[in-house]
């Protein structure tokens, strides 16, 4: 993408960041204590699954419900993730002793679960069903890593790989399907789908080579982001038959598919250079909004339709946002092309008064961890 367009991008952002009100909403974890906080996910009764960050960036999980905060850490632990958390206030995630990682199930009243490992040191938990299923990633007796299942009262349950000798889960839905990336023969990372009656399996790219899956819901829809063959990275949804490309629809910039409900509602976030925004895909229309009057990071979406995540004022700030909250840009039917039209007649004009302008924007670095 041209310069210029992605600057008169930014700038439309900041116009229309004027026009409404924030769209999300902090959850009240203070500021001034903590470094910053990032929300993970937020169950029906509005119990959330957080962490809290010191400020060298080390991350400590808590339960935050009310406006209280409750760490999950315990005594020897030194950094923390809490990353999902079902209707019964389970939280699953991973803690640091030392210098190993172990995969948990926490509640505040009734303690902690080891989830063990695969054979070797470590193990991350990354999804959480109702019934207390659990995925994530251990390394194995050969240092490899590869996916888990966790099922009450069981061992850990090895899911492969698709051929190579990495796998990572980081979705579950109340069937016990699976889902996340892993290595190919050739060393290259597919999103894959996992069930016990058909094992795992390659969902395939929307032409490039790489892809990733990051959740589920309870109707077997996947999300996730896969490379392109010109190298850019669309968020897609897997529909079970075939692989549909979201990012066409957002037109511009990487984006990646980061939740799913049972709505088939699915949230993300679209990066450029200079532009970062946060997607909600639902009711068949594409809304976009502007990271700096949104959410930042979308972790996560639950069946009340509510967005989970962070906004962002200088540093992150755990917060949510409704899915049918007023969009920055409405993407739905035709409007695409109009708004691209827009876009290229503001890159002219910035193209012109570049230098004039410059003042005016900030930078950040966006990053995404798939």
């Amino acid at each position: 993408m041209h310069p210029a367009l992605r600057n008169s991008l930014f700038l439309l952002a900041l116009i229309g960041g004027q026009a409404v009100a924030s769209t999300s909403h902090s959850l009240g974890i203070e500021r001034k204590q903590y470094g910053e906080s990032i929300a993970y996910d937020m169950n029906a009764a509005g119990q959330v699954a957080a962490v809290i960050k010191e400020k060298d960036g080390t991350a400590h999980a808590v339960f935050f419900e009310k406006g209280k905060l409750v760490k999950l850490e315990l005594p020897g632990e030194t950094e923390s993730e809490a990353k999902r958390i079902n209707d019964k206030g389970e939280i699953v995630g991973s803690s640091k002793k030392g210098e190993i990682w172990r995969a948990f199930i926490r509640t505040r009243d009734h303690g902690t679960q080891d989830l063990g490992t695969l054979g070797g040191p470590n193990s991350y938990g990354a999804a959480l069903n109702q019934t207390g299923q659990a995925a994530g990633f251990s390394d194995t007796p050969e240092r490899d890593w590869h996916a888990f299942l966790y099922t009450p009262g069981e061992p850990l349950k090895d899911l492969g790989t698709l051929g190579g000798r990495v796998s990572y889960a980081s979705g579950i839905n109340n069937q016990g399907q699976v889902v996340g990336s892993s290595m190919i023969t050739d060393g290259t990372r597919r999103a894959f789908l996992y069930d016990a009656a058909s094992g795992m399996r390659d969902l395939g790219t929307l032409g490039g080579r790489t892809s990733s899956a990051t959740a589920i819901n309870d109707h077997g829809i996947v999300v996730g982001a896969s490379e392109m063959k010109d190298r850019r990275w669309h968020a897609f949804m897997h529909d079970g038959k075939q692989m549909i490309d979201l990012g066409a629809k957002i037109g511009f910039g990487d984006s990646f598919a980061t939740g799913i409900n049972n709505e088939g509602h699915v949230v993300g976030v679209v990066d450029t250079a200079d532009l970062r925004l946060s997607f909600v895909w639902r009711d068949n229309k594409m809304t976009l909004h502007a990271a700096g009057k949104s959410l930042y990071l979308t972790n996560a979406i639950n069946d009340g339709g509510q967005v989970i995540g962070a906004s962002y004022d200088r540093g992150l700030y755990a917060a949510t946002m409704p899915s049918n909250a007023i969009p920055f840009v409405d993407m739905g039917g035709n409007k695409i092309l109009g708004f691209n039209l827009v876009m290229l007649l503001l890159a002219l004009t910035i193209a012109i008064f570049r230098k004039r302008l410059k003042g005016l924007f900030f930078e950040s670095k966006l990053f995404f961890r798939t």
